[in-house]
């Protein structure tokens, strides 16, 4: 998922802003940035495949998702949007509140919100697969993931404000949908003009 403020802070910025942090910084010194898939490219329109093997294969995998994330800027990244059929997404994401959430899931599941949490939050949503485009998009204020770490162990993730958006946009990846497939005709046809007049500040791959 792109960076609420259009890229323009970095994390070192973020890290004088936030009074905590939940979760482990991932180990820089490992894996590599990969260029980001755009919309079109037939990985993104469909749902992966279930990981089935945690092995020394998918924690590199994960060590280059994150590369790739901060490489992008962004907060939140999906394995198909490196290329990668396989349901794994990482996260750098502050909430509301200012605390900074870093991790990964493996074959994550939304869970349903009873229905006294379901207030919608109409923010603005931007994805590292569109480049350059916004728009507002209506989606519960609270979020909780279910699913597996790198080593297979059973996780459970929960978040509010912009990192319930972060954990659904980056799910909802995995079974094939980009933010914009929850958009009207007309706010999809504007974020694809924004996508077409703007460029990327990071590597992308073109779609053939």
């Amino acid at each position: 998922m792109a960076d609420e403020h259009d890229h323009e802070h970095d994390h070192e910025h973020d890290e004088t802003q936030v009074q905590k942090v939940v979760g482990q910084e991932p180990d820089l010194s490992r894996g590599t940035a990969r260029p980001i898939t755009v919309v079109g490219n037939p990985v993104l329109h469909r749902e992966t495949k279930t990981v089935t093997e945690f092995d020394a294969g998918l924690s590199a995998l994960i060590d280059d998702m994150f590369q790739s994330m901060y490489a992008a800027e962004g907060v939140g990244l999906a394995a198909n949007q490196i290329g990668v059929d396989l349901k794994v997404f990482v996260y750098d994401c502050p909430d509301d509140e200012g605390v900074r959430h870093i991790g990964h899931v493996v074959n994550p599941v939304l869970e349903d919100l009873p229905a006294g949490r379901r207030t919608l939050d109409d923010s603005q949503e931007g994805c590292l697969s569109v480049p350059t485009a916004y728009q507002e998009l209506a989606r519960p204020d609270h979020a909780a993931v279910t699913g597996q770490d790198k080593d297979g162990n059973p996780i459970r993730v929960e978040g509010s404000g912009f990192f319930a958006r972060c954990l659904q946009h980056e799910t909802d990846h995995l079974y094939g949908y980009l933010y914009i497939d929850r958009l009207s005709k007309r706010d999809r046809k504007d974020a694809l003009r924004q996508m077409a007049e703007g460029t990327p500040k990071y590597a992308t791959v073109p779609n053939d």
